[in-house]
């Protein structure tokens, strides 16, 4: 029961700071976010991004992208921000420490299987500019479990 309650608070926790987060965003670039068109204000208000958005409207949207590339089309210079997700990638191994046996009076370091969680980052979702205007995103699925 607490567990399920710790898992409930800390989602709604996690569901007001992203919320937050837009705010803050649209009230740091307020004069760009007054200028969209109402379903583009819309999708920003929501944390989605559509084809033709600005790049002000989706750094609303989606905050601060991890990482921006930048390069070039047959149509010209492109920029595509990153936008990366965190998972944790179980790992075992064996281990000797901590784990002492005795035999006939004498201690020995016996193996064990030993289990850990190390997090991996993934491209959770790219979004591609021409002349600061998305041209295409796309939202990646995590790594399967």
């Amino acid at each position: 029961m607490k567990t399920s309650l710790l898992i409930l608070f800390a989602g709604l926790l996690l569901t007001g700071c992203a919320t937050t987060s837009i705010s803050s965003r649209k009230q740091e670039r307020l004069g760009s976010y007054n200028t969209l068109p109402a379903e583009q204000r819309l999708a920003v208000d929501t944390g989605q991004i559509k084809v033709g958005m600005s790049e002000d409207a989706v750094y609303i949207a989606l905050g601060k992208p991890s990482q921006i590339i930048r390069g070039e089309s047959s149509a010209g210079p492109t920029v595509t921000w990153l936008y990366l997700g965190t998972y944790f990638e179980e790992y075992r191994g064996w281990s000797y420490y901590g784990h002492y046996h005795s035999y006939r009076g004498r201690y020995y370091a016996a193996p064990y299987m030993t289990y850990d969680y190390a997090p991996r980052n993934y491209v959770r979702t790219e979004v591609r500019f021409d002349a600061g205007v998305v041209k295409e995103w796309r939202s990646l699925p995590g790594p399967a479990n």
